[in-house]
């Protein structure tokens, strides 16, 4: 017995030896890798990522990709890193980059698109600038997205408004006025959307102002300014002079009175298309306003795919993120699928974005667009200071000097100490 055992072993030994001689590959080297991408997209948008990566998935038979959604990814994402539990890949909201970054959270990208020599300039600039942090790259961008107008055709028809007339701020108001209906003291529709404080951002570059002064050590707030008042003062005119908006109008609507039919233009991105198709509406869009300053302004969102620090396999992750973000072919697939647009500008080209009346809208928006700042601590200074005392603002609880005066010194304060980390 123990002399079979040997011979078995030697001739076990001597058949791997031919087939390495040979070119054949190791077993392991020819099982399917299996890797895990983490995301924060749930619902609906899981069957989407699903269908995208079965495409990956079927092109080839060396690596297979599986979706899991997570809430509250990014402090997952540095608990499992803690743990040498990450995934392989996570499908990453891009803003988040300048936070999480620093923390670790992420690997540098650079020496796989320097190996590979991938052109950085097929994407939009702005989004692959979103993916830098101290001058490291964290990953490849997948979607781009902004907001535009969106108007119901049949509204403005009624009210006799022609869309290519609402050009800036006074159009945009003398058009919001004529589609507000109200029956004594109750709002029946509203002609534009002031449900979102948080597109303040947008309103003050139109109005030539900024969120962040970044010349300063540290950063501080800026838009404790003149441009910010600006912006204040024609929210005041359309909600309590004009009374175009009732705030909570839209909470007994499902949360979206433009999808009830009963607000006539409101701002939102390419994400709402496929509800809004699904929902019958008969809609058209428009470019952002140009601001009393003149200039026209618009904040691009989207996400990447990065791989996150200690993935086990990050080699066949990197082959997978080029899969889906350097090939145009699919970044169009997987747009059709889910609505996005690419980040990819020759994806972007294709006839289907192209020749499409909405989608034309919102390329030209990426090229006046810009993304928030990067300076650590921003997403705080909106979120915890600047938000809140806006919807008091709005509220008519504070003026806008307080709301503003308020936020610049909560937002300084977290700029200060988000220096010293």
């Amino acid at each position: 017995m123990r002399r079979k055992s040997v011979a078995l072993v030697m001739a076990a030994a001597t058949a791997l030896s031919l087939m390495a001689g040979s070119g054949v590959s190791a077993l392991a080297d020819e099982e399917t890798v299996e890797l895990t991408m983490w995301g924060g997209w749930a619902g609906d948008q899981i069957g989407q990522l699903e269908k995208q990566l079965e495409g990956f998935n079927n092109s080839q038979d060396k690596i297979h990709v599986t979706y899991m959604a997570q809430d509250s990814m990014e402090q997952k994402l540095l608990t499992a890193i803690a743990s040498d539990e990450v995934p392989d890949i996570v499908l990453w909201d891009r803003f988040n980059t300048s936070v999480y970054a620093p923390k670790g959270a992420l690997m540098a990208l650079d020496d796989y698109v320097e190996k590979d020599s991938i052109d950085l300039d097929q994407f939009y600039e702005p989004a692959v600038d979103e993916l830098r942090s101290s001058d490291n790259l964290y990953g490849i961008p997948l979607t781009v997205d902004t907001r535009i107008i969106f108007y119901n055709k049949d509204l403005l028809e009624e009210a006799g408004v022609d869309p290519a007339s609402i050009t800036d701020w006074n159009s945009l108001e003398e058009a919001a006025v004529k589609l507000t209906k109200w029956d004594g003291n109750v709002l029946e529709q509203s002609g534009f959307s002031m449900k979102d404080v948080g597109l303040f951002n947008n309103w003050i570059a139109q109005a030539g102002g900024q969120m962040i002064d970044d010349t300063t050590n540290p950063p501080t707030t800026a838009f404790n300014s003149e441009a910010g008042l600006t912006v204040l003062e024609y929210w005041n005119k359309l909600l309590n002079e004009d009374k175009v908006y009732q705030l909570g109008f839209e909470d007994g609507l499902g949360g979206d009175g433009f999808k009830a039919g009963k607000v006539a233009m409101t701002f939102n991105g390419p994400w709402v298309l496929e509800q809004y198709k699904e929902a019958g509406l008969n809609f058209g869009v428009i470019g952002q306003p140009k601001g009393p300053s003149g200039d026209m302004h618009a904040m691009m969102g989207g996400f990447g795919l990065a791989i996150p620090n200690k993935a086990k396999h990050a080699d066949e992750a990197w082959e997978f993120i080029k899969w889906w973000t350097t090939q145009p072919e699919n970044g169009v697939e997987f747009c059709k699928i889910s609505g996005n647009m690419p980040a990819n500008k020759a994806a972007a080209e294709d006839p289907y974005f192209a020749e499409d009346d909405v989608f034309e809208v919102f390329t030209e928006a990426y090229t006046y667009a810009g993304i928030r700042s990067k300076v650590l601590g921003y997403s705080d200074v909106e979120g915890l200071a600047l938000i809140p005392q806006l919807q008091k603002y709005v509220a008519g609880e504070i003026s806008a000097e307080e709301a503003l005066a308020n936020a610049q010194s909560q937002g300084d304060s977290i700029l200060a100490e988000a220096a010293q980390q």
